[in-house]
């Protein structure tokens, strides 16, 4: 089942199910997919099931919605604060000769920082179940106020010295009311981030990643494929000016997920009943390595079928600003 969040022609909030075995996404009688996720488990049942029992026989058709900008972000919260973006890195085994290349710093043999981490990610990033990982790379990246709808812009600030889309897939979580961290479920994202800052010192990381991204437009409910691929392109005046295919699931990851979350949410800090939490796995690849810089006008689009729709954003110019700091 894949679920969206939209808004109607009077600008009202919806949610509409594609189910299994149909080909149309069915309006339900919900607003919103967190408080379904809670709802849910307050009844003892899993997602799917509950919104089976919230189907409508109103059909909506997504491209319609999407080319439209009536699409939302498949989950969020109605306060932006209550939203924690992060991200992980250094995950996929497709990544480490990609990050590496942004921030090799040998001294005589030594592995570099980045390679340390990918191994030790190799080493321990798959424990057996009751015991505890290694620890992965990890960055905030702000709240729901740097997120950008599916199709919507994503900006480029001026103080940044470059953009770069990164293809991921999203882990998408409600905290319940119990402090249970619910698994809502899945979705394409676009984490992008200031590749050129990130390598000038990897202790920008930090700065880079406080970018704005996207996720959506549909989100995956059920277990994850152990093998993904899917296909990232930049588009410029409208052809394809760099497309290549990207791996995810555990089968391509030197962690597994249930490692990712329980490093993510060992912090009772994040498991604030009520918050919504969108975490980025890591990309495999990123057209910065193979020397892309992406222009205001380019379009980034994250496509893989099983995820339905893909994901697609535009790169704008942000304005210059300057903050106003005073003294009391």
């Amino acid at each position: 089942m894949r679920l969206i969040q939209f808004e109607d022609t009077a600008k009202a909030r919806r949610v509409a199910a594609l189910f299994d075995g149909e080909t149309t996404h069915r309006v339900l009688d919900a607003q919103s997919v967190r408080e379904m996720a809670l709802d849910a488990y307050a009844a003892g049942q899993d997602l799917q099931q509950f919104s089976a029992g919230l189907a409508t026989e109103q059909t909506v058709d997504i491209a319609e919605l999407l080319a439209a900008g009536r699409v939302l972000s498949p989950l969020d919260h109605p306060e932006p604060s209550r939203t924690v973006v992060a991200i992980t890195g250094l995950t996929h085994l497709g990544s480490a000769q990609s990050r590496d290349a942004m921030h090799v710093k040998l001294a005589g043999d030594d592995l570099s920082d980045s390679m340390r981490m990918f191994k030790l990610g190799l080493e321990g990033g798959k424990p057996a179940p009751g015991e505890t990982g290694a620890q992965p790379e990890w960055a905030y990246k702000g709240d729901a106020s740097w997120l950008v709808r599916p199709e919507g812009d994503i900006e480029l600030p001026a103080y940044g010295e470059d953009g770069g889309e990164e293809a991921e897939v999203t882990g998408l979580y409600v905290i319940a009311a119990d402090g249970t961290v619910l698994r809502v479920g899945f979705a394409l994202g676009n984490e992008f981030s200031d590749h050129v800052m990130e390598r000038r010192n990897y202790l920008y990381l930090a700065h880079s990643k406080l970018r704005q991204s996207s996720f959506g437009p549909e989100l995956y409910v059920g277990a994850l494929p152990g093998e993904i691929a899917g296909k990232v392109s930049i588009l410029r005046d409208g052809k394809t000016l760099w497309s290549e295919e990207f791996l995810s699931g555990e089968d391509n990851m030197a962690h597994s997920i249930a490692n990712l979350e329980q490093h993510h949410f060992k912090y009772s800090g994040f498991r604030r009943a009520g918050d919504v939490h969108v975490y980025y796995y890591g990309a495999s690849i990123l057209s910065f390595a193979d020397s892309v810089s992406l222009a205001a006008g380019d379009v980034m689009v994250v496509d893989c079928p099983m995820f339905g729709a893909p994901l697609r954003n535009t790169l704008v110019a942000g304005p210059i600003e300057t903050p106003r700091i005073k003294p009391l």
